[in-house]
């Protein structure tokens, strides 16, 4: 499937670290980050990329998985960021980060 700028973003969630993250969230923390992703169901990539709220930014200090290109982050909740990687319209995260440095790889 061919990337589309203009297409809306489609969420995969399934990634067990993420799931495990998001679900250990205390409760006001949980209901922001659902928000979020709520958020962009309903945005464009083009949208995504030009969001001053999300703050879709390469994380270059990270080497990404196998198969992946590169590995993103983007603000899940005014304290934490989520990693993340686009496969055409899909949007697939990876993990939501206990604090910022974790999330660029940093002690």
């Amino acid at each position: 499937m061919a990337a589309n700028s203009l297409a809306l973003v489609r969420l995969d969630l399934n990634n067990p670290v993420f799931q495990e993250n998001l679900l250990n969230l205390q409760k006001p923390e949980r209901l922001a980050a659902l928000d979020t992703l709520a958020k962009l169901r309903r945005m464009t990539w083009e949208q995504v990329y030009r969001d001053n709220g999300l703050k879709w930014e390469k994380i270059g200090s990270l080497k990404p998985p196998a198969g992946i290109d590169a590995v993103y982050s983007l603000r899940i909740r005014q304290a934490r960021r989520a990693t993340a990687w686009r496969d055409g319209d899909f949007i697939r995260f990876l993990t939501i980060a206990p604090d910022h440095d974790a999330t660029y790889g940093k002690k």
